[in-house]
């Protein structure tokens, strides 16, 4: 009978202790591999990183500091450090930024996303349903790649008071309508041209996001019943969910960032009734040599942004969109 216990012979031990050198030598070679992998990987990273280090990251950092300075745009030797006396400035009595600088920039984009995101979605729905779609939607989206001082100019002349626009309003008996003259309608017409002009971007993401719906639901729809309303607003608009919160947050960020618009077609007049944040930033950058001044509208615009980004996230998700 063999004795199973017994102790292993002599000549195998060195070779299970032999073992331990062996498996740290490959474990040394894999990390050192590893290394040699990240290495490389970073080299060609190199020149993607470095182009955001010179065009993003030093840019944002000297927009902080002289958000916090006075500066003239000249001498970098002249920077004056202030602090928050800039950000204060904004809150002090008699201040325009808040009201209505940054009143106006929110009603912008607001009302460009309310009227773009409505059109859209109305246009995309019933050209989903037509032939030659491609023709309808190329034809849509031809303001996207006009450039904006033509649309600007254009929109401009339609609205003069012998323009087209009030030229149909003098023939349906109506009178005349100071569009960019009057405080009280300048920014409704341009936010009307702004809408008008991003409706293109949106059709295409929406007829998109309806291609994506399957036919099935709306078959089923169809053997239950269900009407084209219904239809629409129980199947159509929560399937269309997460493009619409595409629409929503791109073009709301592009109304609170407008700019070439609104300086071609008011420059901020009548007064200040279609002056915005980006048009005051350039104001106190270019016109008056506030630089400091515009830095630290540029970071309170980009608080703007970012919290209005995340609350139309939450929005989202909170009916039931992960997006």
């Amino acid at each position: 009978m063999v004795n199973t216990l017994a102790p292993e012979s002599p000549e195998r031990v060195p070779s299970r202790q032999s073992a331990g050198p062996a498996v740290d030598g490959r474990g040394r070679a894999r990390i050192q591999a590893r290394r040699r992998q990240v290495l490389v990987a970073y080299l060609f990273l190199a020149p993607t990183l470095l182009f955001f280090a010179v065009f993003l990251i030093l840019p944002l950092g000297f927009a902080l500091l002289l958000s916090m300075s006075r500066w003239a745009g000249f001498d970098l030797g002249d920077i004056d450090p202030v602090g928050l006396d800039n950000f204060a400035g904004f809150f002090a009595d008699g201040s325009t930024f808040l009201a209505p600088i940054l009143t106006n920039t929110l009603l912008f984009a607001l009302g460009t996303v309310a009227l773009a995101l409505a059109g859209s979605v109305l246009v995309a729905t019933c050209i989903d349903k037509l032939r030659f779609q491609g023709l309808w939607r190329t034809l849509y989206f031809l303001p996207i790649v006009t450039t904006v001082v033509a649309i600007g100019n254009v929109w401009k002349y339609m609205y003069e008071p012998g323009g087209l626009v009030n030229g149909v309003l003098n023939a349906l008996g109506l009178g005349s309508i100071a569009f960019l003259q009057d405080p009280g309608t300048a920014l409704p017409s341009v936010v009307v041209v702004q809408a008008w002009a991003a409706v293109g971007t949106a059709i295409l993401i929406l007829t998109a996001g309806l291609k994506s719906i399957p036919e099935s639901y709306y078959e089923a729809a169809a053997l239950d019943g269900a009407g084209p309303v219904t239809v629409f607003w129980k199947i159509t608009l929560p399937l269309l969910r997460p493009s619409l919160l595409f629409v929503c947050i791109t073009q709301f960020i592009t109304g609170l960032q407008s700019f070439a618009l609104i300086i071609v077609m008011t420059k901020g007049g009548p007064g200040d009734a279609t002056n915005v944040a980006a048009l005051e930033m350039y104001r106190q950058a270019f016109s008056y040599g506030d630089w400091g001044t515009a830095s630290a509208a540029a970071f309170v615009l980009f608080v703007v942004v970012l919290v209005v980004t995340l609350v139309q996230l939450w929005i989202f998700r909170r009916k039931g969109e992960d997006a």
